[in-house]
């Protein structure tokens, strides 16, 4: 599972954030819950939590139905 959601985050969100010149990664998979860590220009950025809950969440819920929540480390 850890596989396909590091591919996801390569293929759909990184290029997303690499327009702000950010990125995540995956931290860990367990029950469901995935763990993020944001860098770059999303580390500490305002709108951070809007991207997380309107970007980031909504894209790994569509491709992987399994994933419960989405936080971040």
């Amino acid at each position: 599972m850890q596989e396909q959601i590091k591919k996801i985050i390569d293929a759909d969100i990184n290029p997303m954030l690499e327009l702000h010149a950010g990125g995540c990664e995956l931290i860990d998979y367990e029950d469901g819950i995935v763990t993020l860590r944001l860098f770059g220009g999303c580390s500490g950025c305002p709108s951070s939590q809007i991207t997380l809950f309107n970007g980031i969440v909504p894209i790994l819920k569509e491709k992987i139905p399994e994933v419960v929540d989405v936080v971040l480390a």
